[in-house]
């Protein structure tokens, strides 16, 4: 049985629609993924800030600032990876 013009009409329709919430969906997970690593570079800062505070302490703060040192450098690799990733366009399946 021929499709009726009605038929595809609807079809294109339908089609328009799906490839349009895609698209919005793919655009929500790229700003998701910006933001996380909006949030992961500014707990890379203040963990570095904590690091030179305590390095500019006492003497005993050295277990501390090498600990605050450490964690800046994770969260700064976290926050790099996490940008680059949303960046890529590329997608889960």
């Amino acid at each position: 049985m021929a499709q009726t013009k009605a038929d595809r009409s609807a079809a294109a329709k339908k089609a328009a629609a799906t490839r349009e919430r895609n698209r919005k969906k793919a655009q929500s997970e790229t700003a998701g993924q910006k933001a996380a690593a909006t949030r992961q570079g500014n707990a890379a800062g203040q963990a570095a800030g904590q690091a030179k505070r305590a390095a500019g302490g006492v003497l005993g703060a050295g277990k501390s600032a090498a600990r605050a040192a450490g964690t800046a450098a994770k969260q700064a690799g976290k926050a790099a990876t996490t940008r680059a990733r949303a960046g890529s366009g590329s997608r889960k399946k």
